[in-house]
């Protein structure tokens, strides 16, 4: 989050502290009224699932996104379906038709070339970028968690103990962080706290449940991949600012559908 004159009011920890923690206090009500109809063998994949699933990656990507540009970010967390189908492969004897493996790899090679269609990514700090991988890998042992032990706790009951487990280890994170020694009444600091707690109400909280509704529905491959719709938003809000589109975007694109068509036929 930057000021008017382009000089960070928050840092990276801050920023997904404050995602954790708005998250975490939103869903606070639903985890104290679903807590006892929880059964208890199914409290630690829940935790669990919050640190792998959202805690961790929050702050790996927010440290990612410090030096390199949110198109390599976006690229990278491609990655996602096809470290879901190494982890469960690896560690929860997953078995996986060949289509499943195919259609990932082919979707995953449409995100390449929209990649490389990109003439201004910066390499600069591409060791960042190690930071998305690793959050990418959290995210696959996360589906494959919740695939293979939540599949009978309602999604809304799963983010909201995941999230509200997550207030404490937040709230520590601001305090030591200085957060609440900044002078959040300046403008530049409200404004970016409200962009934070924005982004941890429906980019963390309302998206992690509708997340999870897909898992329960589609499996756990199919949702993995709805990081290849990511490009199909970017491309529309380019389309809507006036930004041209070239045909290798539009080959990408086409590769993509094919691949999640392969996946789930």
């Amino acid at each position: 989050m930057f000021t008017a004159d382009n000089q960070p009011t928050l840092s990276a920890y801050q920023v997904a502290a404050l995602r954790m923690l708005s998250a975490g206090l939103v869903l606070l009500p639903f985890a104290i009224r679903q807590f006892r109809t929880i059964p208890k063998n199914k409290i630690a994949p829940i935790l669990l699932s919050g640190i792998l699933g959202s805690f961790i990656p929050a702050f790996l990507f927010c440290i990612a996104e410090t030096k390199i540009d949110s198109s390599i970010a976006g690229f990278m967390n491609a990655l996602t379906p096809i470290f879901t189908i190494l982890v469960g492969l690896l560690f929860f004897n997953t078995s996986l038709q060949r289509n499943k493996i195919l259609g990932v790899v082919i979707a995953f090679s449409g995100m390449v070339l929209l990649f490389l269609s990109n003439k201004s990514i910066n390499f600069q700090y591409l060791s960042f970028a190690g930071f998305v991988v690793l959050a990418t890998i959290l995210y696959g042992f996360n589906v494959n968690i919740a695939h293979s032990h939540l599949g009978t706790i309602p999604s809304t009951t799963i983010a909201a103990l995941a999230f509200s487990a997550l207030i404490p280890p937040s709230l520590a994170v601001l305090l030591f962080t200085g957060y609440f020694e900044l002078p959040l009444a300046e403008k530049d600091y409200w404004v970016s706290t409200g962009a934070s707690t924005l982004l941890g109400v429906m980019g963390t909280a309302v998206a992690t449940i509708l997340f999870y509704k897909l898992l329960k529905k589609a499996g756990a491959i199919f949702a993995s991949m709805v990081t290849y719709g990511i490009p199909f938003v970017a491309l529309a809000w380019g389309l809507a600012a006036g930004e041209p589109i070239n045909m290798q975007q539009v080959a990408g694109l086409a590769v993509i559908l094919t691949g999640v068509y392969l996946a789930n036929k």
